[in-house]
């Protein structure tokens, strides 16, 4: 069975920075796309960054210049390395992964094959 495991969530203030970490049961280059989401209590999940397996990567235009996603194969992790919190960051953050290629549509949910139970991550100003 496939498992993502997320941590390096915490409480932070505004302008300080943190490292979320993903750690995969199965070869990070077996997937074709691994991304972040996050969510709030009583909104939906919101598609936060995302890479492909050759690189590629994008990100919501709230968190562009901030925040940056990277992959170490060897270590079979996905990191989101996050830059100048802002309150509006404190989320649940997801890690998601994909066997197929996730972009451009990177935010459709259904086509993810496998979730981590999250971590929080909290800024106040």
């Amino acid at each position: 069975q496939v498992q993502l495991v997320e941590s390096g969530g915490g409480s932070v203030q505004s302008g300080g920075s943190l490292r979320l970490s993903c750690a995969a049961s199965r070869y990070t280059y077996n997937w074709g796309c691994m991304a972040w989401f996050r969510q709030n209590p009583g909104k939906e999940r919101e598609k936060v960054a995302v890479i492909e397996s050759d690189g590629n990567s994008r990100y919501v235009d709230s968190v562009k210049g901030r925040f940056t996603i990277s992959q170490d194969n060897a270590k079979n992790t996905v990191y989101l390395q996050m830059n100048n919190l802002e309150p509006e960051d404190t989320a649940m953050y997801y890690c998601a992964a994909a066997f197929g290629r996730c972009l451009p549509l990177w935010g459709r949910q259904s086509a993810y094959n496998a979730w981590g139970r999250g971590t929080q991550v909290s800024v106040s100003s």
